[in-house]
């Protein structure tokens, strides 16, 4: 069997931060009240069917390469989370359009356990601060519920 062997395989590794990487792991936490009410939140009533949480923001510049959804604290209802981001300014990018599902679609969080991005996209270097939204699907949050999203990335610096 033959062996082929891609050419500037050490140019690469330097133009990805070294010969290690430089990924980052952001943390976005959401918890829910026994109420279903988002903790630490502006948001005094229950997450319904369909409520977009602002799970954190993304700094511009970083390259979007994958995400996990860890669920510890299951939901009792039927709901599922689509997890993207949207720009913070409000104004869309032609060059990476703001995209409610980047990272997942419909992802059960009435069930613990840990999903990973469930979309094939390619990565996507953002232009300019975005939040990580997760948008609540299904049915309403009627209960305590606790979930961390993990965002992999690259924090190499403005676009």
């Amino acid at each position: 069997m033959a062996t082929a062997t891609k050419k500037y395989l050490r140019q690469a590794l330097i133009k990805s931060g070294g010969a290690y990487g430089n990924l980052s792991v952001l943390p976005f936490k959401f918890e829910t009240t026994a109420a279903g009410i988002c903790t630490d939140s502006d948001l005094t009533t229950a997450v319904v069917n369909g409520t977009v949480v602002r799970l954190g923001i993304l700094p511009a510049g970083a390259t979007l390469y994958d995400g996990n959804l860890i669920v510890s604290n299951a939901t009792t209802n039927a709901c599922t989370m689509k997890v993207g981001f949207q720009y913070v300014d409000g104004v869309d990018s032609s060059a990476v359009p703001q995209d409610d599902d980047f990272f997942l679609a419909a992802s059960a969080i009435n069930a613990t356990g840990l999903t990973r991005k469930s979309a094939g996209f390619a990565p996507v270097k953002l232009p300019k601060e975005a939040y990580l939204i997760g948008t609540v699907e299904g049915a309403d949050i009627g209960d305590a519920s606790a979930l961390e999203f993990d965002v992999i990335c690259n924090l190499a610096g403005p676009a």
